[in-house]
């Protein structure tokens, strides 16, 4: 006889948007275990401090720290921590939160922490002394943290949660941003000389503000953003995706799963964002749901006014101090596009005794990949309904091979820029605009991209693998007409030699652009059969 179907795994909630671990554990909810490592975490020190995208997790992971000191044994049943954590000991545990905003123009901040030091001190059955005015925020605070641990006999936890966004909120405009610098600072430097009443501290948010900046004087806070021992303390490994959600991965593809959202890095364990997993498994379709949450208006704009090569998008370099280069009056768009997870670690050098480490940075996943090329696009000149347009026929071009359709269509994409666009942006005199242009099109399709493709003849400045073929391209940028160099380089180097045995057919195409005519002037195309 036939050996029977295996039974169908048991499917639970799915966790979207839910930040409380009390809900998560009693309402039915799949969640993936991390509590052992917060227990680890908690045992190795005192004072940390994490960087991680929105949509991680953060809010879930500061709600896990605050059930454990609290000592809710009956939510960690069966999970890594119920046989590692001292549940006979109670501790105060005092939650920051700035979630909620802190206004248009940023004067709701002082209101703002006035109700988190009022709802721990509801929470704590702390009442506020006689004499200290509720306006001495910092005074109320460091009260609190010394009441909280006399009248409980257990140091206190301190958890602040997003605690850069009412900075983040007002980054485009460094007046607001620097008086809620001056004020937040002013807030955690309570924590200095609290130290003796402190059990745990833990500060996460998406950006790193400098030391210097924000948290002068705390310099026992330890930065584990780049600590590989904690790289999966949020979102989704493999692994969890493979026994956690493995009920809902049925119908799914596996591998476009990994492709589309995983790739995130911190010198650790590759991770998935956990929005886009959970959204994924809802609607059973791949989409950019964590980009479309939060379109980066700011970084777009950064981005074009510092006149960002946008190929170099795909393969940056940096090292740790330029990483953690970010204040309100100094923002390097590194730094900006990797705490915000728009770009990860693909690659790191050995670190010595006498040299840092060196980072390669890139694009985490093929939505990150997609949706930012696309939001770039209309900074970069082209107009919204133009990129639409092309994008529903450049993928049949390529599959095609049309190329008198191709030329045709990027022609216009190029002709579709306002002059006006031209006289009033001083992108209009970067050359790299062109390639930008050409590049950020060819990436918001989602197709598989190399930029500066190394050979052992050279770098191909543009490779697109497929349907089936193999893309070279090669720029130029012209005076006024074309001179076949492109293609000419492309030749002469023999680029094609890297992908020969890959069976396919190898398109060599030569890209030239002209200054005086602001379009491609040059279009030349060599197939080598396979």
């Amino acid at each position: 006889m036939p050996a029977p179907p295996p039974t169908p795994l048991p499917r639970r909630k799915l966790p979207i948007g839910i930040q409380n671990l009390r809900e998560i554990r009693q309402e039915g909810h799949y969640y993936v275990d991390k509590t052992g490592m917060a227990v680890t975490l908690i045992d190795s020190g005192k004072y940390y401090f994490l960087s991680r995208p929105r949509r991680f997790g953060k809010s879930l992971l500061v709600d896990t720290f605050k059930e454990l000191f609290e000592g809710h044994r009956e939510l960690f049943v069966g999970l890594a921590a119920e046989t590692r954590w001292d549940w006979s000991r109670r501790y105060p545990v005092i939650r920051i939160s700035f979630s909620g905003g802190v206004g248009p123009d940023g004067s709701h901040l002082e209101q703002r922490i006035r109700e988190n030091l009022r709802i721990n001190r509801v929470a704590l059955g702390l009442a506020l002394p006689p004499g200290l005015p509720e306006e001495d925020l910092a005074g109320n605070f460091a009260d609190l943290i010394r009441q909280a641990h006399i009248s409980r006999g257990e140091r206190v936890a301190v958890l602040v949660d997003e605690y850069d966004k009412p900075l983040l909120d007002h980054i485009a405009t460094p007046g607001t941003a620097q008086r809620m610098r001056d004020a937040l600072r002013d807030i955690y430097s309570v924590l200095k000389d609290c130290d003796e009443h402190l059990r745990f501290v833990f500060l996460t948010g998406v950006s790193k503000f400098s030391k210097v900046g924000l948290f002068s004087g705390l310099n026992n806070l330890e930065d584990i953003t780049l600590d590989a021992r904690w790289s999966a303390l949020c979102g989704y490994t493999d692994a969890d995706i493979d026994s956690v959600f493995a009920p809902e991965l049925p119908g799914l593809d596996r591998d476009e799963i990994r492709r589309w959202y995983n790739g995130y890095h911190w010198l650790g364990t590759s991770v998935y964002n956990p929005f886009d997993v959970l959204l994924l498994l809802r609607k059973r379709r791949f989409a950019s749901y964590w980009f479309e949450t939060g379109t980066p208006t700011f970084l777009i704009r950064l981005l074009a006014d510092r006149q960002f090569f946008t190929p170099d998008l795909a393969g940056l370099h940096s090292d740790a101090a330029l990483l953690s280069s970010f204040d309100v009056d100094l923002i390097e768009p590194e730094a900006l596009l990797f705490q915000t997870g728009y770009l990860t670690i693909r690659a790191s050098t050995a670190s010595t005794p006498e040299q840092e480490p060196v980072y390669t940075l890139g694009y985490p996943n093929r939505e990150v990949e997609s949706a930012l090329n696309k939001a770039l696009l209309p900074a970069y000149g082209v107009p919204p309904r133009q990129l639409l347009l092309a994008q529903t026929r450049l993928r049949d071009q390529l599959r095609e091979a049309d190329w008198p359709g191709l030329q045709s269509l990027l022609q216009a994409l190029f002709a579709s820029i306002p002059s006006d666009w031209y006289r009033r942006n001083p992108l209009a005199g970067f050359e790299g605009h062109y390639a930008s242009v050409f590049y950020s099109h060819l990436a918001a399709l989602g197709l598989d991209l190399r930029v500066e493709d190394a050979t052992s003849h050279g770098r191909i400045d543009l490779t697109v693998l497929y349907g089936g073929q193999v893309f070279l391209f090669e720029f130029k940028v012209v005076n006024a007409t074309a001179s076949g160099a492109a293609l000419r380089q492309i030749q002469a180097h023999g680029y094609a030699d890297k992908y020969r045995d890959r069976g396919e057919p190898i398109h060599l195409i030569g890209v030239e652009f002209s200054r005086a005519d602001r379009n491609i002037v040059g279009f030349e195309v060599e197939t080598l059969s396979p």
